[in-house]
């Protein structure tokens, strides 16, 4: 009886897995169609970006409401009470990352009914540096994997720099002719909401490193090894 117990025990653990895995491959999907839909200026994938957010969001619900019976039910020590608080915490990440993919495209919405300022390069970049910090956030916790939660921590600076560029570049738009501020402000925010979705991957990687070692790297570099 104990063992069919336990088999039951890891399955649920499993599919609790699996459900934060799918949560994180939706949310993955809004960046990028939220950024192609900005890049090629199509009202219809910014729409589809934001049809996706009711998803999310019972994703989240569902998901928080299975951590809460394994919590209630079998009382999880150790590793695997670590695993199922880590589960709770990364869908709340997971759920802001998908409002922040919503944030794009309605600035999109916006933007569509004014000129194009410029050609976008830097906030793709952006964007592909936000939402692979992302994958690899979630890739670090399918294998437990400390070096990819501490290169998704290193890579953040790298975010901050890049969206430092653009503030920059778009500040000087402002500046030089003021009836472009409405469209280069848009675009302002469509970087800060990149930025926060790095640091919610970021959040997602150090509760990785939470649960692997037990220890916690908040408002540290995170990157120590040991």
């Amino acid at each position: 009886m104990r063992e069919h117990t336990d088999k039951h025990y890891e399955a649920d653990l499993l599919h609790v897995r699996e459900r934060v895995l799918a949560m994180g491959a939706r949310v993955e999907r809004m960046i990028g169609t939220a950024m192609r839909g900005l890049v090629q200026r199509e009202e219809s994938l910014a729409r589809e970006v934001m049809a996706l957010d009711a998803e999310v969001d019972l994703d989240e619900k569902e998901i928080d409401e299975l951590c809460m019976a394994l919590l209630a039910k079998r009382q999880p020590v150790a590793g695997d009470l670590r695993f199922i608080t880590l589960c709770i915490k990364v869908v709340t990440d997971l759920e802001r990352i998908g409002d922040q993919a919503v944030n794009i495209s309605e600035r999109t919405l916006e933007l569509l009914a004014e000129p194009l300022l410029k050609p976008l390069i830097d906030l793709p970049r952006l964007s592909e540096m936000a939402q692979g910090m992302v994958r690899t956030a979630l890739d670090a916790l399918v294998a437990k994997d400390l070096e990819k939660a501490r290169r998704v921590i290193s890579t953040e600076d790298e975010v901050d720099k890049l969206n430092e560029q653009i503030f920059r570049e778009l500040l000087t738009y402002i500046l030089e002719d003021p009836k472009s501020a409405k469209r280069a402000i848009g675009l302002l925010f469509v970087s800060k909401y990149l930025e926060r979705i790095a640091d919610h991957a970021t959040n997602v990687a150090e509760m990785v490193i939470f649960w692997v070692q037990g220890r916690d790297v908040r408002h540290a570099s995170g990157l120590e090894g040991g």
